[in-house]
């Protein structure tokens, strides 16, 4: 399969799961990277009136992990571990998450969003 045709097929699947009927998001897959869009709606708001942490959690974990699956043909990688610092809430707009492999080391694949 070539590698456009592989892209093509992770997006379809992301897009394809029941939870972003909820969310409605964008995707695109490439070499190496993932880039995942969500428009901000106020039934992602937290009490307070900002995006929820789950729905950030959501976008880096999702870009992060294309970008990885991109390389990937055989096998289906997962999350084994995941840091997220929040700093600002967002309240309008888009959230834009830009997920990036950094480097492969003993078996495990270091991305980054």
């Amino acid at each position: 399969m070539s590698s456009n045709n592989h892209y093509r097929n992770l997006e379809t699947m992301y897009l394809a799961a029941p939870i972003n009927k909820f969310y409605q998001p964008t995707i695109e897959v490439k070499e190496k990277a993932a880039t995942i869009s969500i428009s901000v709606d106020e039934k992602m708001f937290h009490s307070a009136r900002g995006v929820h942490g789950s729905v950030y959690f959501k976008m880096l974990d999702d870009a992060a992990f294309f970008a990885v699956n991109s390389l990937e043909q055989e096998f289906f990688v997962l999350t084994i571990s995941f840091t997220t610092k929040l700093t600002t809430p967002v309240t309008s707009g888009e959230l834009e998450s830009i997920g990036k492999v950094v480097k492969m080391e003993e078996g495990r694949w270091l991305a980054e969003s």
